[in-house]
């Protein structure tokens, strides 16, 4: 019995083989790990890994942010100092229909990881918690040449690469607005703005590489900072 369920597999195992070499059938392109990330698509179990493949292909992310419905603009590479500079980085002037204030540069992982988070984190956030669409983006700037925290004898941050971002807050279409600082405070309030915020942060988490927030250190009371390109962190 043993060894007819083995011969069993194996043939399933060779028909299936057969039949997707043949084009006898084909797996819908968001069950297929295979298929290229869409932006727009409801995420499942296989997004964050086409996220990450798009991310580490340069010329894939280049054609994903290049037809992402925003103002932005390839950079030409730069070095401005040791462990300073970008390459394939782009100019972010608006979001699609929201804004970001004044334009800022991104690296290209960074400008994938920043559209997942708007489209399948803070996009349906502001509906649940205020029946309404974000206007703006507000934000403290991305590229710099300095080193974290701006310590002298401190490793380069990641602000030094282009692949950081800090979000100081949100406008509302109603002009509503919600800010990091002031709204964060404690979920036990029961403040639409703190929830709203708990959202945004954790659901950055699934796309940005490092998030950190007003729960990480004081540095952080009034902004997120989102990253891609370093370890795995939530705080």
């Amino acid at each position: 019995m043993k060894h007819f369920r083995l011969v069993l597999l194996v043939t399933i195992m060779a028909v299936a083989a057969l039949g997707w070499q043949q084009g006898w059938w084909r797996l819908p392109d968001r069950h297929n790990p295979f298929a290229p990330l869409v932006v727009d698509e409801v995420p499942n179990w296989l997004t964050g890994f086409k996220l990450a493949r798009a991310q580490r292909d340069p010329e894939r992310c280049a054609q994903l942010v290049g037809v992402l419905p925003w103002r932005v603009e390839p950079l030409p590479d730069r070095r401005t100092g040791e462990g300073c500079g970008f390459t394939q980085a782009w100019r972010v002037s608006t979001m699609g229909e929201v804004g970001v204030g004044e334009a800022f540069s991104l690296s290209c992982p960074s400008v994938l990881a920043l559209a997942m988070w708007q489209r399948h984190t803070l996009a349906p956030a502001a509906q649940r918690h205020f029946g309404d669409s974000l206007q703006r983006v507000q934000h403290v700037g991305s590229y710099a040449c300095r080193n974290v925290y701006g310590r002298e004898g401190a490793a380069r941050s990641r602000h030094a690469t282009a692949e950081a971002l800090d979000v100081i807050g949100f406008m509302l279409r109603s002009g509503r607005r919600v800010g990091v600082k002031r709204d964060w405070g404690n979920l036990d309030s029961a403040s639409v703005e703190a929830a709203f915020l708990r959202d945004a942060h954790d659901g950055a988490c699934r796309w940005f590489h490092g998030v950190l927030g007003p729960d990480y250190n004081a540095a952080h009371r009034d902004h997120f900072h989102l990253e891609t390109g370093g370890w795995r962190t939530c705080r």
